[in-house]
């Protein structure tokens, strides 16, 4: 029988290693775990909710970013790529390097068979603990199917699902309306 060793790195390492890496990877005690690539309908999801919200921010304090937007969630150590993030006012990082965001108000995940489990579970209850965060967002691709969590001032999370492609999502943190036909053109599904 043999055993291997595991490496645990600290963060500062982790960071180090993941600044000069080519492809992405998150980090959660210890331990990094790589990223797979995402498909065409995942990749213009992506795209459709940065152009709609893009578009609404202007002139706003806030800012959106897709997929390369490190978030560290400091209440419990897990550095991840929201597919979606947004910040308003002034963004807080967590060095000088400006690639680690720490006070994320909106983060929005599109849902793969390998990540729909873990996006829904465990990464929300990560997200949950980032203080700042008042809207996340589950979008899923194999269907027309959009779950938004909003934060009360209770910090109860409500839950509202919208299924047509005539319905909206209004991100209030971010006084953006998202058309769900919108967030799905030239969306194919299976």
């Amino acid at each position: 029988m043999s055993s291997q060793l595991k490496t645990y790195l600290t963060p500062e390492e982790y960071l180090a290693i993941e600044r000069k890496a080519e492809d992405r990877s998150e980090y959660f005690n210890g331990e990094m775990f790589a990223m797979s690539g995402a498909s065409r309908r995942h990749n213009l999801i992506v795209t459709n909710i940065v152009r709609e919200i893009s578009q609404q921010i202007k002139g706003k304090p806030c800012e959106v970013y897709s997929n390369d937007m490190r978030v560290k969630i400091p209440a419990t150590g897990l550095y991840t790529y929201p597919d979606v993030v947004v910040v308003c006012d002034e963004p807080k990082f967590e060095d000088e390097y400006i690639d680690t965001l720490l006070n994320p108000v909106v983060i929005i995940e599109v849902l793969s068979d390998s990540t729909e489990k873990y996006d829904r579970g465990q990464k929300f209850a990560h997200y949950r603990g980032i203080e700042s965060l008042a809207e996340y967002m589950l979008v899923a691709q194999d269907n027309f199917k959009v779950e938004q969590f909003t934060k009360r001032s209770d910090k109860q999370w409500l839950m509202t699902e919208k299924g047509s492609l005539e319905d909206e999502i209004k991100l209030i943190s971010i006084e953006c309306v998202l058309q769900l036909r919108e967030v799905y053109d030239k969306v194919t599904l299976p």
